[in-house]
């Protein structure tokens, strides 16, 4: 059988031409500080610290911190995966911790920079969004407006949502391992691999699923259609579009979106135009969304997600021979596939 090597995003035609530039050259050219969803009350049996992290993942961290502090992985709680090679922010929880062993911790890349206490775990998905400060080497001022008028666009229209190089693993071969998983090729294998990389696996077909609904779609992400799926982006709730006409003046307020599929028996089923195009797709990778939530394949059961995602709080700030560029983007959100947006060279996993 082929290899099957995950869809690459097709760049959208924007207003003014895309820039030059390198980035996360250095950590420190990548800063991602995580907006809580809501804050800590100051009391109850979880701890939460707040963490500055350098050239750590977010697992890597909670491996450290597990060890100074004879915890286990698990018990530590957090709402999102941060980027290794990056200076990073976030919260992470612990029951019954000790605050003065937490706060006199000293290990090399790890600050706490605020202890605190909740009633709860801290869990996944329990974020805002992420602001990012990123550097852009080898951009001059003179490439500023262009920026700016590209930003402007997508802040109007939207970022397609594509999932990037996280998902798929070195050169994509995540993708391969979960199709090999759902299609029973390792199907006894599959009761052996450790949860956390099975749900990964498998998440990466979910996610090729919705790239290439996503590429599908792509002049469309901001129109809705007959049958489609909406998602609201206060809540994330998701319901059925009867009068597309209707709900068209929310979408273009952006306080919906049409959604993709994370297929699985818990993923809303489209209907119409849409519901055909999701059809296609898993028909052309032979895929049944009920596999998704058959033993031992249940941590996957399936989501919808936006099409697009809103990019705010936008700023580009010239510095000699490079750009600063900040914005926030919502949970879920990658920053570079904002990037992928603006760069000419735009960021996305090795294929060969």
């Amino acid at each position: 059988m082929v290899e099957r090597k995950p869809t690459l995003p097709v760049p959208r035609v924007l207003p003014a031409p895309r820039v030059p530039g390198r980035y996360k050259v250095a950590p420190e050219d990548f800063v991602v500080v995580e907006e809580e969803l809501y804050a800590p009350s100051g009391e109850g049996d979880h701890v939460w610290l707040r963490l500055r992290k350098r050239g750590l993942s977010t697992m890597q961290a909670v491996e450290m911190l597990a060890r100074a502090l004879d915890r286990r992985d698990r018990d530590f709680g957090f709402a999102g995966m941060k980027d290794a090679f990056a200076v990073t922010e976030q919260w992470l929880s612990l029951e019954h911790a000790d605050v003065a062993r937490v706060r006199a911790l000293a290990l090399e890349g790890l600050e706490v920079v605020a202890v605190t206490r909740h009633a709860n775990k801290l869990r996944p998905g329990h974020l805002r969004g992420n602001r990012f400060d990123l550097v852009l080497r080898g951009v001059g001022s003179e490439h500023v407006e262009a920026l700016n008028v590209n930003l402007a666009e997508l802040q109007r229209t939207g970022v397609p949502n594509y999932f990037g190089e996280q998902r798929f693993g070195k050169r994509g071969a995540n993708l391969d391992k979960g199709l090999d998983l759902l299609r029973g090729d390792l199907a006894h294998a599959a009761r052996r691999i450790p949860k956390k990389l099975l749900t990964l696996l498998l998440a990466s077909v979910q996610s090729e699923v919705f790239n290439q609904v996503l590429v599908r779609r792509l002049d469309r992400m901001g129109t809705l259609l007959l049958g489609d799926v909406a998602i609201l982006h206060t809540n994330g709730a998701a319901f059925l579009v009867e009068d597309a006409a209707a709900e068209q003046p929310r979408c273009d307020a952006f306080e919906l979106s049409p959604s993709g599929p994370m297929p699985g028996p818990k993923c809303l089923a489209p209907r119409g135009e849409p519901g055909a195009m999701e059809a296609a797709v898993l028909a052309e990778m032979d895929l049944d969304p009920a596999l998704f939530g058959k033993s031992p394949h249940r941590s996957n059961e399936g989501e919808r997600r936006s099409l697009r995602m809103q990019v705010r709080d936008v700023e580009v700030v010239a510095q000699g021979d490079a750009v600063r560029l900040r914005f926030a983007l919502p949970r879920g959100g990658y920053a570079t596939s904002v990037l992928r947006e603006l760069l000419v060279d735009p960021p996305w996993f090795a294929m060969d």
